[in-house]
C-alpha cells in the first residue's frame, strides 16, 4: 500500500508539473542550457566540461543510464557485458536509478560489486522515514503508542503546515550512504575514477540541472527524488526533484563531457494501451510516462550511427517492486548481448584494458584510502533549536577516532531518533592531516507546533464495541531548554481532557519537570460471572506535578505529588453519589526497548509505580483505611527473536492497601491476551497477579500480497484478582489461551483473535489501532 501511495503521489505531482513543463516547452532545451546551469558551471579550479582534455588513442566512450526505478538492475547487466568484452567507459551520465548505478561505477566499483551492494540493500526501507520504535526515547515511545496515526501536520504563523513530501528522504539518504561508503565531497566529479554527472529537475523552472560536484550521495538522491512522495532536495539554492521529468536519458550531457561514442541504456516505462486506461490512477501514470518518454525521445534523436542504444525487455516490469531486480539484471545482459557485434568493435586489448582498470583503481584509492584516516574536526551545521551539546553527546564521536560506515549510520540514526529533525546528514572533507566531519541537522519545517492523532477500536462481538479517537496539539521550543506544552482530547468509549507542560532542566534534556491536569469521564462496568450487570459513571480529575531523570534514552525515574477528586454516580446500587478525593505522592521507574508495543519480536519493557494516598470519602459508612494507603503496580513484557519465530512473555502484579477490598483504584483483568475469553475488565479487585507466554510466527515471508508482518500466534495465560490479600490463593488462578492473526502497521496493530478459559468462558476479539 505504501508503494501504491507513493506512485499515486508521483503521478499527481507530474500531472501538476505537466502544465508548466509543456508551457515552457522543456523539450527545446539544448546542451547549452545545461552548461549555463549554476550547478554545472565552472568550479573554483576553473574546470569546465568544454575545456577538459583527455589523452586517448581511441574514441572515448560515454555511458548513459536512464531512470526506471527497480528496473535499474538491468544497467548492471549491461555493465557486466561491457566488462566481459573489455569495453572501457570514459564518461558516465545518469538519471534517477541510472544516477545511482552510474555513480557507483564512476567511483570505481565493478559491476559485481554494485550487484552485491544493490541486491543486499533493503530498498523498501528507503521509502519509509518512520523512526523505529526501539530507537525512540521513552517519552516518544509512549506518545506514539497513544497517537498511532502517522500525522505530519503542524501549525505556524496562523496556518496549517505540511512537509514538502510524504517522505523526507532520511532513510533513503542512509541507504545511499551505505552504498557509497564515507566518500568525501568533491570539487568536481571528474575526480572520480570515471568522470560523472547526475541529472535532476529544477522544481521552480522545470529545467534539467546537471550535478557535477559536491556530495555524490546528495547528487544521487536529488536525481531520484520523486516529487510529492519525497521532499525536494535543496542544493545551491535550487529545489531539485527526479531528473526523469526533464531528461530521463541524458545523451547530450555525456556528449558535452567529451564522449565520441555513446552507449545509451533505456529502461523507461512504455505507454499503456487503451484497454489499460480505465482508472484515474492509470491515466495519471500515463501522463507521467508521456512526459518521461518525450524527454527520452528528444535525447535519442541526438544519437549518431556510431552510437549504440540498448533497450532491455523491461516493459512488463514494475518500477517500484525491487523483488524483480534479478530478472531485470538478466534481461540487461540479454539486451546487451543482442548488440554484441557493435559493442565488440569498442573492445580494447587485454593489456590496454588492464591499464584502464589499474587507473580506475588508483583513482578509487584517492577516496577510499582517506576513509581510514582519523577525525581531525567535527562541525555542526545546526538549523534547529536542539543544543549543540546534545548533538555532540548523541553523535558520540571524538577527534582522533577513525569512523566506519556502520558507526556513522548508527550515529545518524541516534540523532534522527531524537525526533526533532526533518533531515540529518553528514559529509566528510579530507585534508592531509585527517578528515573533517560536518553534521547537518534541519529542524522540522512544519513546526514548531504539531498535531497528533490516535484511533482505536475493539470489539468482542457480544457487548458494545469500544471506539476512541484522540487528538493532541503540542507547542514546542517554548523555553531555551525545549519546553513543551501539550493539550489532549479523547472522545468515545472514554472521554478525556488534559493539558501538560514538560520542561527539560538542562541542555542535554536529561533532567526534567512536568505538570499535568487531566479530567476523565468513563464507565466503570460491573460484571458477575463474565456477564455485565451494570455501569457506573466515574468522573475524576487529576493533578500531577513531578521531576525526573532520563537515566538513558530508554528509561526514566520520576517522583512527584498527586491530587485527585472524583465522583461515582449510579441510582440503583449506590444510595448516594460517591465523592472522593486524595492527595499524596508517587514514584515511577520505567524502561522500554520493545520494537513493537503489541507484536514485539525483540526488547523488554518494565514499569514500576508506587503511590501513597491520603483518601477521603463523603460516605463515612465505607470500609476505608485510616491514614495513608499504598498502591504498587509492576508489569513486564519481553520478546525473544528466533528468525520468523518469536517468544513473548508478560507479567503483571498489582496491590492496593485497602480495607475489606474496597478501592476506587482497582486492578483489572479480562480481554484479549489479558485472560483471553473474558470480556474487557470483567474481573476487578484490589490485588492482581497475571502472567502469559506467547508464541508468534511471521507469515509474511510466505505471502506475496503484503510487505507488512503477518503474525499467527497463540498464548497461554494465567491470573486472577482478589479483593483481600487473605483471599489470594494459587488454586484460584484462571487459565486461558488464545489463537490470533495480527499485523503491525504504521497506524498501529490490527488483530483478530479467539480466546477461551478453563472455566468455560470464550470470546472473539477484533482490534484496530488498539495496543495490547
Amino acid at each position: 500500500m505504501l508503494l501504491v501511495r507513493l506512485s499515486l503521489a508521483f503521478c499527481l505531482s507530474l500531472l501538476l508539473f505537466s502544465t508548466n513543463v509543456l508551457a515552457e516547452k522543456t523539450l527545446k532545451d539544448t546542451p547549452t542550457d545545461y552548461q549555463n546551469s549554476a550547478i554545472y558551471a565552472k568550479d573554483d579550479s576553473g574546470y569546465s566540461p568544454n575545456n577538459a582534455t583527455h589523452a586517448h588513442s581511441r574514441p572515448t566512450i560515454g555511458l548513459v543510464l536512464s531512470g526506471g526505478g527497480a528496473k535499474g538492475a538491468a544497467h548492471i547487466g549491461v555493465l557486466k557485458v561491457l566488462e566481459a568484452n573489455h569495453i572501457p567507459v570514459d564518461y558516465i551520465a545518469g538519471t534517477s536509478i541510472g544516477s545511482y548505478v552510474g555513480g557507483m561505477y564512476a567511483m570505481g566499483y565493478s559491476a559485481d560489486e554494485i550487484e552485491k551492494i544493490m541486491f543486499n540493500s533493503n530498498w523498501a526501507e528507503g521509502y519509509s522515514d518512520t523512526i523505529a520504535r526501539e530507537d525512540l526515547s521513552y517519552r516518544d515511545k509512549q506518545l506514539r503508542d497513544r497517537f498511532n496515526i502517522p500525522l505530519n501536520l503542524g501549525f505556524n504563523d496562523g496556518k496549517v503546515t505540511l512537509p514538502g513530501g510524504l517522505l523526507r528522504g532520511q532513510t533513503m539518504s542512509l541507504l545511499l550512504r551505505q552504498s557509497t561508503d564515507l566518500i568525501e565531497q568533491y570539487g568536481d566529479f571528474d575526480s572520480l575514477s570515471i568522470p560523472y554527472r547526475a541529472v535532476a529537475t529544477d522544481l521552480a523552472s522545470s529545467k534539467a540541472v546537471v550535478l557535477s560536484k559536491g556530495s555524490i550521495v546528495k547528487a544521487m538522491q536529488a536525481s531520484a527524488t520523486v516529487p510529492g512522495a519525497l521532499q525536494p532536495s535543496e542544493m545551491d539554492g535550487k529545489l531539485l526533484v527526479d531528473g526523469g521529468i526533464a531528461n530521463n536519458m541524458p545523451v547530450d550531457v555525456v556528449k558535452a563531457m567529451g564522449a565520441d561514442i555513446v552507449i545509451a541504456v533505456d529502461i523507461g516505462s512504455p505507454l499503456a494501451g487503451k484497454e489499460s486506461l480505465d482508472s484515474a490512477i492509470s491515466v495519471l501514470e500515463q501522463l507521467s510516462t508521456i512526459l518521461t518518454q518525450a524527454s527520452a525521445t528528444k535525447q535519442k534523436a541526438l544519437l549518431s550511427s556510431h552510437d549504440i542504444l540498448i533497450r532491455p525487455a523491461i516493459d512488463d516490469m514494475s518500477t517500484t517492486d525491487f523483488t524483480i531486480m534479478p530478472q531485470a539484471l538478466k534481461v540487461g545482459i540479454e539486451a546487451a548481448n543482442l548488440h554484441l557485434s557493435a559493442l565488440q568493435k569498442l573492445s580494447v586489448s587485454d593489456q590496454e584494458y588492464q591499464q584502464y582498470l589499474d587507473k580506475k583503481q588508483q583513482r578509487r584509492q584517492l577516496w577510499s584510502d582517506p576513509i581510514k584516516r582519523p577525525l581531525m574536526a567535527i562541525n555542526f551545521d545546526n538549523d534547529s533549536k536542539v543544543s549543540q551539546r546534545l548533538l555532540q553527546e548523541t553523535l558520540d564521536f571524538h577527534v582522533g577516532e577513525v569512523i566506519t560506515k556502520v558507526q556513522l549510520d548508527a550515529a545518524l540514526k541516534r540523532l534522527y531518533a531524537l525526533n526533532k529533525f526533518e533531515r540529518v546528514d553528514a559529509e566528510f572533507t579530507d585534508t592531509p592531516t585527517g578528515r573533517k566531519l560536518t553534521v547537518t541537522t534541519k529542524g522540522k519545517s512544519w513546526g514548531p507546533n504539531y498535531f497528533q492523532a490516535g484511533f482505536n477500536w475493539e470489539d468482542d462481538f457480544t457487548l458494545e464495541s469500544a471506539m476512541t479517537f484522540s487528538m493532541a496539539y503540542t507547542m514546542t521550543d517554548l523555553t531555551p531548554f525545549g519546553g513543551e506544552w501539550r493539550n489532549e482530547v479523547e472522545l468515545g468509549y472514554r472521554s478525556m481532557l488534559a493539558t501538560e507542560f514538560y520542561q527539560p532542566l538542562d541542555n542535554d534534556q536529561r533532567f526534567y519537570s512536568l505538570a499535568r491536569v487531566q479530567y476523565d469521564s468513563k464507565k466503570w462496568s460491573l460484571y458477575q460471572n463474565n456477564e455485565k450487570i451494570h455501569d457506573l459513571d466515574n468522573n475524576v480529575g487529576n493533578v500531577n506535578v513531578g521531576v525526573g531523570i532520563n537515566f538513558s534514552n530508554k528509561g526514566l525515574l520520576e517522583i512527584g505529588s498527586l491530587f485527585e477528586r472524583g465522583r461515582i454516580e449510579e441510582d440503583y446500587y449506590l444510595p448516594q453519589t460517591l465523592i472522593y478525593q486524595s492527595w499524596g505522592g508517587y514514584f515511577k521507574v520505567a524502561y522500554d526497548t520493545l520494537n513493537s508495543i503489541s507484536f514485539p519480536t525483540e526488547g523488554n519493557r518494565f514499569t514500576f509505580i508506587t503511590r501513597a494516598r491520603d483518601e477521603h470519602f463523603n460516605d463515612t459508612s465505607l470500609p476505608t483505611k485510616d491514614g495513608v494507603s499504598w498502591e504498587f503496580e509492576a508489569d513486564w513484557k519481553g520478546a525473544l527473536n528466533l528468525g520468523n519465530h518469536a517468544i513473548v512473555g508478560k507479567a503483571e502484579v498489582a496491590t492496593a492497601d485497602s480495607e475489606n477490598g474496597f478501592t476506587v483504584h482497582p486492578s483489572e483483568l479480562g480481554g484479549f491476551l489479558n485472560l483471553s475469553g473474558y470480556h474487557k475488565q470483567a474481573l476487578t479487585g484490589a490485588h492482581k497477579v497475571f502472567a502469559a507466554i506467547l508464541y508468534q510466527y511471521d507469515l509474511s515471508g510466505a505471502l506475496t500480497f503484503t510487505e507488512l508482518p503477518v503474525y499467527l500466534g497463540t498464548s497461554l495465560e494465567a491470573g486472577n484478582v482478589w479483593q483481600t490479600r487473605g483471599d489470594m490463593d494459587i488454586k484460584d488462578l484462571i487459565y486461558s489461551s488464545s489463537l490470533y492473526l495480527g499485523t503491525d502497521t504504521d497506524w498501529g496493530p490490527a488483530a483478530l483473535g479467539f480466546g477461551f478459559t478453563d472455566t468455560g468462558e470464550q470470546a472473539f476479539y477484533l482490534f484496530i489501532g488498539k495496543n495490547f
